[in-house]
């Protein structure tokens, strides 16, 4: 994104009016890099502002991306539409702007990893730092970007809680820590001695999003599990675990820093509270 800006000055422009519209939205910051990140990819295809292309040249592009093999995931292609509508209202160009296509809302469950699952890939990693990922992800619900983002100071071993600063929607929200997790932070501090950030990278950086991906990739190839393995999962797994742990929707809805209790409900598909234990026919059938 940086390179896109150097290199044009007009996309420099755009993106300070694309920052200030996700802000003033009330949008987090990581919203904002995935948008900026799209958008400069596509002006590196263009090669001009993208304030210049046309409706043809604009539904190609979005026609080529959503057919391209090794484009990383449906994100990519929602991220750039929802980039290009805050673009063009900044811009006032209504024709592109009704050209875009509407997004419709993924029904697919989450991925929810069972808690023997859970119970390797807490063991998998052979660094510490890289275990203490893991069990913060599942122990706490963090999103990826929060965990990169948490601070020594707002981790509260006495309280037992640690203070989520501005998760998705710049929301605020605190979350407890057990025993377990309370003694692997500080086997880590010990260790790795990190003056601001918890989680520092090797060239003593605050930690990137990017790594943790990294690290969770490595977690699912040397653990031998096929789900796919994501810091999201970990957080779906969370919230599943909890609700089956007794859990109610509303406390856990305050856990997840979710706006809506509707987005809170998706995990009552997946846990198994409040039904009967389910039962395969074929079993059944030959008892």
């Amino acid at each position: 994104m940086q390179k896109a800006c150097k290199k044009y000055p007009h996309f420099a422009e755009q993106y300070l009016k694309l920052k200030r519209a996700v802000e003033l939205a009330g949008r987090s910051q990581s919203t904002l890099n995935n948008y900026a990140r799209c958008l400069a990819h596509m002006v590196k295809h263009f090669k001009c502002s993208l304030l210049e292309i046309d409706e043809e040249q604009l539904l190609d592009y979005l026609q080529w991306l959503k057919n391209k093999h090794n484009t990383p995931s449906e994100s990519y292609f929602k991220h750039t539409i929802y980039g290009l509508r805050f673009l063009y209202r900044q811009y006032g160009i209504k024709q592109l702007l009704v050209a875009l296509p509407s997004l419709k809302r993924q029904k697919a469950l989450p991925v929810v990893l069972s808690q023997q699952e859970v119970r390797v890939i807490l063991k998998t990693p052979k660094l510490l730092k890289h275990r203490l990922i893991i069990a913060l992800l599942y122990g706490c619900g963090l999103r990826n970007f929060e965990l990169c983002n948490l601070k020594i100071a707002d981790v509260d071993l006495n309280r037992k809680m640690i203070h989520v600063r501005k998760g998705k929607g710049n929301k605020d929200r605190y979350v407890p820590i057990g025993e377990m997790l309370i003694r692997g932070i500080k086997q880590y501090i010990n260790a790795e001695r990190p003056s601001s950030f918890l989680l520092l990278s090797n060239k003593a950086e605050q930690y990137t999003p990017r790594g943790i991906q990294w690290v969770m990739r490595q977690v699912r190839t040397e653990s031998g599990i096929q789900k796919q393995l994501t810091a999201h999962a970990l957080r779906h797994s969370y919230a599943t675990h909890l609700l089956e742990m007794g859990m109610d929707i509303i406390s856990l809805k305050e856990l997840l820093g979710h706006q809506a209790i509707q987005t809170t409900m998706v995990y009552l598909h997946v846990a198994r509270v409040g039904r009967k234990d389910t039962f395969s026919t074929l079993d059944k059938l030959y008892e």
